[in-house]
């Protein structure tokens, strides 16, 4: 517990405050670009969309949870504090459900109140959840850990599957999920083949015990 504790100090670097602004001003307006790219895409027939993002679905892909959940993950651990994480996670959401709904509402002309209160919640609870992913990057059982639930996550939003059957929901989700694992990767081959491996038992577990999934 104390190497894991000295390790979280090492790693609360110091920045200038001007920096810390425009890097966090630069994840609102990530948020913000998103959303309004999602609402684009939703509000445009299909088949006036590019044939690639028609291949794809790229609009439906954006619609569900891996790639945010995915996104968060990589704001949350690139941060320099588990702190400015939350800050760095809640912004990009707010940025991005603020934007998606506004558009919605005085362009498209429409506002969907429960799918909103949906990613409103999660928004409210993103913080606390970012904050917790920090940890993850670092040394020890209980980043393993952590990384692995991270892991059993994103599998369950990218993957469908039961007695029988397994399948992807996409091919993005599927990159989505590899990309998950890729950086949340652990010091040694050995070390990420363990959380590959307890991640995946996780999603079973998980999918018994909550069998509703954010797909």
């Amino acid at each position: 517990m104390w190497d894991f504790l000295n390790n979280i100090r090492c790693a609360e670097k110091k920045i200038s405050l001007k920096r810390q602004i425009i890097n966090t001003a630069a994840i609102a307006f990530l948020g913000i670009a998103l959303g309004v790219f999602s609402k684009l895409l939703d509000t445009t027939p299909g088949n006036h969309l590019p044939a690639l993002l028609q291949y794809l679905d790229v609009t439906n892909f954006l619609g569900r949870f891996a790639i945010w959940v995915f996104l968060a993950v990589c704001i949350s651990i690139y941060s320099l504090s588990s702190i400015r994480a939350a800050l760095n996670v809640f912004l990009f959401f707010a940025g991005m459900v603020l934007s998606y709904y506004l558009y919605s509402t005085f362009i498209a002309g429409f506002f969907p109140g429960s799918y909103a209160m949906i990613w409103m919640g999660f928004t409210m609870v993103s913080p606390l959840l970012a904050f917790i992913c920090w940890y993850a990057k670092g040394q020890g059982k209980v980043s393993l850990i952590l990384s692995a639930g991270i892991i059993a996550v994103l599998f369950n939003m990218s993957f469908v599957y039961g007695p029988g059957y397994f399948d992807s929901r996409s091919l993005l989700e599927t990159l989505t999920f590899l990309c998950g694992c890729v950086v949340m990767k652990r010091p040694s081959v050995t070390g990420t083949v363990i959380m590959i491996a307890t991640g995946a038992a996780l999603a079973f577990a998980l999918d018994i015990a909550v069998p509703f999934r954010f797909g």
